[in-house]
């Protein structure tokens, strides 16, 4: 079960008003523009590299020459070093304002792959074209053809390579349900069925189908499954919070026009994104742009904050961190491994289900601490349990295992889920991932915590460990949602080194 169908499939998540937290208002517009500014930059890295390649090449042809023209202040056939980097700049610059013109830096699941591969080779040829015009109006006819020929080759394979890795790889998390919009479609008409089917028919959009908003003045019904069905308007955004959706989709009548201003003005308060279609806007959104999704087209009239490069900093980290330190102290835990296996009889490893972001359930590794046959024996131990509410902790647990005690104590136990970071499970910092029981308690409130990525350590673990509380250990959790940054990430892992070598694990 890779998705959010435990939080579908789980009946205990029952709207209440009381308990129902608004999030707070977020910014007319989704914070695109540092991403935007990051593609532009790595396209001009990829252009200067190719340069690089060429020039490298060109010298290889001949050493001697070429090493006493660039001594001396030439390059290149002759060529001044200012020329050359006039017109590379000049042709990056162009590239870049070409692909930002045809779209190449929106959200690449919003196009197909060839679709992109098209539009990447048609900026770099636009460009290409415009950097030899202006060589033959300086006069640079000296500089030779093959260089420029070769430069704006190398830039079009190197920029094609790399927009087909980086969809490769996150076609990858979507299969694995990582990186995924989850959707609400409001109405049940004609429009919206035919709009599911086209987000469940290409996969490369990344979209999850989550369920139809009932539209009571709506159209009749159009062949929508009794079940799809999982509320109206009135219920709208406790759902959204139920089902952890990002976006909503709006296919009502146009007689209904008046009720979208009305969500709209809900969905800035929680933060989910609206679009409608086209026939629906009567002048809401004059100045918004249509986008496609695939070739259903949709004009967005909302758009939540996202810190786009924030977590594509924070997913650096996390790779970083994980790979250095599982190499580093990779004798330690096989050390590790063979006095698990001399202390107790059964595996090295415990996997565990847990709940992670969005509902999606994946599988959490540890070093097995219990006896084999711990969770047979867990109905026997629950009067002991020392936590409050859901939260379920024995700190003297007859089922751990001698070694088990000491390897909680240091928090060892928990050294091979930097595994599940490297595999976008996990994070290095984040609420800790809890298990299906857990979670089948929470109210709609207590699901914030799900909204981000769970992470190994965080800031009720460096805070509040000992705190059998468990209106401490969700209050804390939500803090780190809401007031998030990698600064915070930066203080919280200072913090864990001392928590561990203290020993406050149990």
């Amino acid at each position: 079960m890779a998705t959010s169908e435990f939080v579908q499939r789980s009946p205990a998540f029952r709207p209440s008003s009381p308990d129902w937290e608004k999030s707070p208002t977020s910014s007319p517009s989704r914070n695109s523009r540092g991403m935007v500014a990051l593609w532009m930059f790595i396209d001009g890295v990829t252009t200067l590299l190719s340069a690089m390649l060429v020039a490298i090449y060109e010298q290889h042809q001949n050493s001697m020459t070429g090493a006493r023209n660039f001594w001396n202040g030439a390059f290149m056939h002759d060529q001044s070093i200012g020329i050359m980097l006039a017109a590379l700049c000049g042709f990056t610059v162009s590239l870049i304002i070409m692909s930002k013109k045809m779209n190449l830096y929106t959200p690449m699941r919003l196009s197909s792959f060839l679709h992109e591969q098209r539009l990447s080779v048609q900026a770099c040829f636009t460009s290409g074209l415009l950097l030899t015009g202006a060589l033959f109006l300086v006069n640079a006819g000296s500089i030779s053809r093959f260089i420029v020929l070769m430069t704006i080759g190398f830039v079009t394979i190197g920029l094609s390579l790399r927009r087909f890795v980086y969809r490769m790889l996150i076609y990858r998390d979507f299969d694995r349900g990582i990186g995924t919009r989850n959707v609400f479609i409001v109405g049940t008409g004609p429009e919206a069925n035919a709009l599911r089917n086209h987000m469940e028919s290409i996969h490369h959009l990344g979209y999850k189908f989550k369920g139809f908003i009932e539209f009571p003045a709506a159209c009749p019904r159009f062949s929508v499954a009794s079940n799809d069905v999982v509320g109206t308007l009135d219920t709208l955004f406790q759902h959204t919070r139920k089902h952890f959706v990002d976006e909503v989709f709006f296919t009502a009548p146009c007689e209904q026009r008046g009720v979208v201003k009305s969500v709209l003005e809900q969905a800035r308060v929680y933060g989910v994104d609206l679009r409608v279609v086209p026939d629906m806007y009567d002048g809401l959104a004059w100045n918004s742009p249509i986008e496609y999704i695939g070739q259903f087209p949709t004009i967005p009239l909302h758009r939540g904050h996202v810190p786009e490069i924030a977590l594509v900093l924070k997913r650096f980290v996390d790779i970083a961190i994980s790979s250095l330190l599982l190499i580093a102290i990779s004798p330690f835990l096989l050390a590790i491994a063979v006095a698990i296996k001399l202390d107790s009889h059964g595996p090295v490893f415990y996997y565990s289900e847990r709940i992670g972001k969005k509902g999606r359930v994946f599988r959490c590794i540890k070093f097995r601490t219990m006896v084999r046959d711990a969770e047979k024996r867990r109905a026997d131990v629950m009067h002991m349990n020392e936590r409050d509410g859901v939260l379920f902790k024995i700190a003297n647990d007859p089922r751990i295992t001698k070694l088990g005690r000491f390897l909680r104590k240091y928090s060892l136990d928990e050294l091979p889920q930097f595994i599940n970071v490297l595999h976008g499970d996990m994070s290095v910092v984040g609420p800790r991932p809890p298990i299906a029981s857990e979670v089948r308690e929470y109210k709609l409130s207590h699901l914030r915590r799900l909204d981000v990525t769970p992470g190994i350590t965080g800031l009720w673990q460096v805070q509040a460990r000992q705190d059998p509380s468990f209106d401490s250990y969700i209050s804390l959790d939500v803090a780190y949602v809401e007031n998030w940054s990698v600064w915070l990430d930066i203080k919280i892992i200072l913090r864990t080194i001392g928590v561990v070598f203290a020993g406050t694990g149990s």
